[in-house]
């Protein structure tokens, strides 16, 4: 059996907002304990006493999470400056959490230890497994932590989540694992037993001009497509506009029609240079790619939608919501129709919880790699047999 619940509240002092996400959270759980469970919150809260309540609350609960760009939730939709807590209750699934220190000293060992803190404490190993993370941001690209997990915990099993966010000010993140509060570090929330799950990812954007060769590439800063400076195939198709979170480039996966986002940040018109916000793959094909605001709008749906009819039992216990902090700059007011299009399609029983993150992580499709995406919409739904 797998009860979740969710407590959201826009209240601005931190212990009136704990104390009403709590009640929340215990009206709806009656005499169940939470095993685990995942916290997002905006950037001036005090996390301290937060984490501290939450504890107190739920004593034993295996909790993580991070900061946010913004909230959502099937109590409030889309808010920014919340506290968005969802609690999860398993009988059959165990959930365990695990922590690793000083990302950007060695990304592998910090991901390694993540993994083994949470799986030294799975008694069923050989059971379907799944990982929630929240990492850092701003210290590592998000590529090599999604590298380093898939080395930890096989490439065979699936990762969901984002990278923490602080609003654009790109100045510090946290992370949550217990009641400490970390930079630079990647927690993990491994789900171990009988459940099922689904996944929807959608952006909105859509591939324009034809296909270019990554020729010069150091991580993520891409040099030359098709021998040519990069800022020159962007300059063709765009008139002369420079890159921007408007026109990410399209990454393929090999030979298909799917791809994941980067989006540009900086560039440099003496080289012809572009940095992006992640690791771009030596040799891999890339599309300069656009969209309208209802085509981003319409991506929400799109997500949900495939996750739904990807979901193979009869109804989902939880849904989790991870979209992209550029969408939001572009949406604008907009936004909060991402997370209606969305919920439109979920019925009013199914608890729904998520973030605005600086990267969003998951399998491009079911049974694929994980992958770090950007300006994406990520839609996972789990319940049980």
């Amino acid at each position: 059996m797998l009860n979740v619940v969710v407590g959201h509240s826009n209240d601005p002092d931190s212990l009136a907002a704990i104390t009403e996400v709590i009640e929340q959270c215990q009206d709806n759980l009656g005499e169940k304990r939470p095993q685990a469970g995942i916290l997002f919150a905006a950037i001036d809260f005090d996390y301290a006493l937060i984490l501290q309540e939450i504890v107190l609350a739920f004593p034993g609960i295996e909790l993580i999470g991070g900061t946010s760009d913004a909230e959502i939730s099937s109590l409030l939709k889309f808010q920014q400056d919340s506290l968005a807590l969802m609690l999860f209750c398993a009988d059959e699934i165990e959930i365990y959490a695990g922590l690793g220190r000083n990302l950007s000293q060695d990304p592998m060992l910090a991901t390694k230890q993540a993994v083994e803190q949470a799986k030294a404490k799975i008694k069923h190993q050989s059971l379907s497994q799944l990982c929630l993370t929240f990492p850092e941001s701003l210290t590592v690209d998000g590529v090599v932590i999604v590298e380093g997990l898939k080395v930890a915990l096989g490439k065979d099993i699936p990762i969901f989540g984002g990278l923490t966010a602080d609003q654009w000010k790109f100045a510090k993140t946290y992370q949550f694992f217990q009641t400490e509060i970390l930079s630079d570090s990647v927690p993990v929330l491994i789900f171990s037993g009988n459940f099922l799950f689904s996944q929807g990812v959608a952006s909105g954007w859509h591939p324009l001009g034809r296909k270019g060769k990554v020729t010069n590439v150091e991580q993520n800063i891409l040099y030359e497509i098709d021998g040519k400076p990069a800022l020159d195939f962007y300059h063709h198709y765009l008139g002369g506009l420079p890159p921007s979170g408007e026109y990410p480039l399209a990454v393929f996966e090999s030979e298909t029609e799917e791809f994941y986002m980067r989006a540009p940040s900086i560039y440099n018109p003496e080289n012809g240079s572009i940095t992006f916000l992640g690791e771009v793959p030596a040799d891999a094909c890339v599309q300069i790619a656009q969209a309208s605001r209802d085509e981003i709008l319409g991506a929400a749906k799109t997500s949900i939608i495939n996750a739904l009819n990807n979901y193979p039992g009869k109804q989902p216990d939880a849904a989790l919501f991870f979209s992209c902090a550029a969408r939001r700059l572009l949406l604008g007011t907009r936004t909060i129709e991402e997370y209606q299009l969305a919920q439109e399609f979920l019925t009013a029983e199914i608890p729904g919880c998520g973030f605005y993150t600086h990267g969003e992580i998951s399998p491009l499709n079911s049974g694929g790699e994980t992958r770090l995406h950007h300006e994406t919409f990520v839609t996972l739904l789990i319940g049980i047999y």
